[in-house]
């Protein structure tokens, strides 16, 4: 049994909350008591997600110019360098958790995509 449950769709209406709320996040937790990038990292990685959405070939984009497997890479990289920031730049208390934590939480959402009939089927077209 295939544990993988999020589809394209889900995913597309999970974009726009999640890049709207790292860039108020910071700023409503107080982000970057323990140095400065811990509250402005958040924030650029929210305008890029935002802008990636908009360009995202999937249900809710507007431009639809990038294929939604750049839009997994690049999220995958996201959840890869908040995974690593803290460590990186020295983040402690609130500051590394908020990362660890939307770490967490991004590479699980990628972890659990769904891939779509077309993709299986072009897979299985090239074994």
């Amino acid at each position: 049994m295939d544990p993988r449950f999020v589809t394209k769709t889900m995913h597309a209406y999970l974009d726009y909350p999640v890049a709207f709320s790292l860039m108020a996040a910071p700023f409503l937790l107080n982000l970057g008591n323990s140095h400065p990038m811990a509250r402005w990292l958040a924030v650029g990685a929210g305008v890029a997600a935002l802008v990636l959405t908009l360009l995202t070939d999937h249900k809710l984009g507007v431009f639809r110019v990038l294929p939604y497997w750049v839009h997994l890479a690049v999220d995958f990289l996201i959840g890869v360098v908040f995974l690593a920031a803290p460590i990186a730049l020295g983040f402690t208390g609130l500051d590394a958790w908020y990362y660890w934590a939307n770490s967490a939480a991004v590479l699980l959402v990628v972890g659990l995509h769904k891939p779509d009939a077309e993709a299986v089927q072009a897979k299985a077209m090239c074994v």
